[in-house]
C-alpha cells in the first residue's frame, strides 16, 4: 500500500512534518487538545513538559502507534493519520522508545544490522551477499557515530544503560531518516551519562530533522533550535531555548503550579 499524497502547503519549502488541531481522546480523557505544529527540514524541535503533558500520547500520534481522534498527521506531504506505525521507515521516519526495545542476546552489531533489514524489508537468509557486506559496513559506522565501536561485539545486554541509549539512537542513525523521534532519550540516566547524551545529539548531521520528546530541562534546552512546551495535553508556550529558559510560565509549570499530573 502507498499512500497518496495530500495537497498541504503551496510554499516551494513546506514543513517535513505538519499536525492540524491534532485531539486525542481516551475514553472521557481529553489527552490532546487542538494540537499544531509544524517542523521544518533539518529542524531540532524539542517538545517539552513535565510528566502527564501529553508529549508521548503527541509523539505516538505522529510515529503511528495511536491514531487522532481529530485532526491531521502529514509527513513529506502524505497524510498519514490513519496510516499504522509499520508504513512510517517509507517516508523516512524513524523513533526510539521510553523504555529500550533492543535484542539483549544480540551483539551491537547485529542489533544495527536487523534495524536496517527491517526497514527494507528483507529476510534472514542462510547465505551472505554483497548487500549483507554493506549493511554490515554501515552497522559499523553508525555504531562509530554513537561511540559504540569498542563495543561492536559485546552483547547488547552488557552494555550500561546509557550505552544502551546510545545504541538506540544508532538503530535510528543507521536508516538514514529524514525524521528522527527521540522518546525521552535522557530518561534514566546520570549527570554524566546526560552530559554524553547532550554532546552526541549536537554531533548528529544538521541534514537530519530531529524531534525530541523530553522531560529533562536541561538535555531539551541545550540541544533544540526551537522548544515546545505542553502541559494538560495543550501546546502553551514556544521559542527559542533562550525564550524558554526565561519564560515564567515554563517556570511555573516546572514548579508545579501549572501543568503537573
Amino acid at each position: 500500500m502507498t499512500p497518496n499524497a495530500a495537497a498541504v502547503h503551496t510554499e516551494s519549502h513546506p514543513p517535513l512534518l505538519w499536525l492540524e488541531s491534532v485531539a486525542v481522546a481516551f475514553g472521557g480523557l481529553l489527552a490532546l487538545s487542538g494540537v499544531d505544529l509544524e517542523v521544518a527540514q533539518g529542524e531540532q524541535l524539542a517538545v517539552l513538559g513535565p510528566n502527564g503533558a501529553g508529549k508521548t500520547t503527541l509523539f505516538n500520534a505522529i510515529a503511528g502507534d495511536i491514531a487522532p481522534t481529530e485532526g491531521r498527521v502529514v509527513i513529506k506531504g502524505v497524510d498519514c493519520t490513519f496510516l499504522p506505525s509499520r508504513l512510517r521507515p517509507q517516508l523516512g521516519v524513524a523513533r526510539t522508545y521510553q523504555k529500550t526495545r533492543l535484542f539483549g542476546g544480540l551483539t551491537v552489531e547485529d542489533n544495527l544490522y536487523l534495524a536496517q533489514t527491517g526497514k527494507q524489508g528483507r529476510h534472514l537468509a542462510l547465505w551472505r551477499s554483497h548487500r549483507d557486506a554493506e549493511l554490515r559496513e554501515r552497522a559499523r559506522d553508525a555504531a562509530g557515530r554513537v561511540w559504540l565501536s569498542q563495543q561492536l561485539d559485546d552483547n547488547v545486554a552488557d552494555l550500561s544503560h546509557g550505552q544502551q541509549r546510545q545504541l538506540e539512537i544508532g538503530l535510528a542513525l543507521v536508516t538514514e531518516p529524514d525524521l528522527m523521534m527521540l522518546d525521552e532519550p535522557a530518561s534514566g540516566l546520570s549527570r554524566g551519562e546526560r552530559e554524553r547524551l547532550i554532546e552526541l545529539l549536537n554531533a548528529l548531521p544538521r541534514a537530519t530533522t530531529l524531534l525530541l520528546i523530553e522531560h529533562d530541562m536541561d538535555v531539551a534546552l541545550n540541544v533544540a533550535d526551537r522548544v515546545v512546551v505542553m502541559a494538560d495535553g495543550e501546546k502553551v508556550a514556544a521559542g527559542t531555548p533562550e525564550e524558554i529558559r526565561h519564560d515564567p510560565l515554563v517556570h511555573a509549570i516546572y514548579l508545579g503550579q501549572e501543568g503537573a499530573s
